[in-house]
């Protein structure tokens, strides 16, 4: 039976739409900011049953993933240098929240 490490997920940045793109190419709702479920510096622990954690965006979840299935077997992303680590991002094109995973 394969052991399934723990991965750490760390949110590292949120952006805003104006960080993005100068000019937006669509019009967003008024005042739309970074993404408000999550907030810089975050983590969230996902254990051996690798279940989306307590109130961890859906859409974020399905976006990271894979790569956390990766870390969970053992595996690397073969373009790091470092092992155990990937970096990923959540599919909001607007205003997206970028996530550290590390195996642990």
């Amino acid at each position: 039976m394969v052991k399934l490490h723990k991965v750490k997920i760390t949110v590292l940045k949120r952006f805003n739409p104006s960080e993005v793109f100068k000019k937006s190419p669509v019009t967003p709702v008024e005042h739309l900011t970074a993404c408000e479920l999550f907030r810089d510096g975050q983590e969230f622990i996902i254990d051996e049953n690798l279940k989306m954690p307590e109130d961890f965006c859906p859409f974020a979840w399905h976006a990271i993933f894979r790569n956390v299935i990766l870390l969970a077997y053992g595996g690397n992303l073969p373009w790091y240098l470092e092992r155990g680590i990937a970096i990923n991002c959540c599919t909001d094109g607007l205003r997206p929240v970028v996530f550290k995973l590390e195996r642990i």
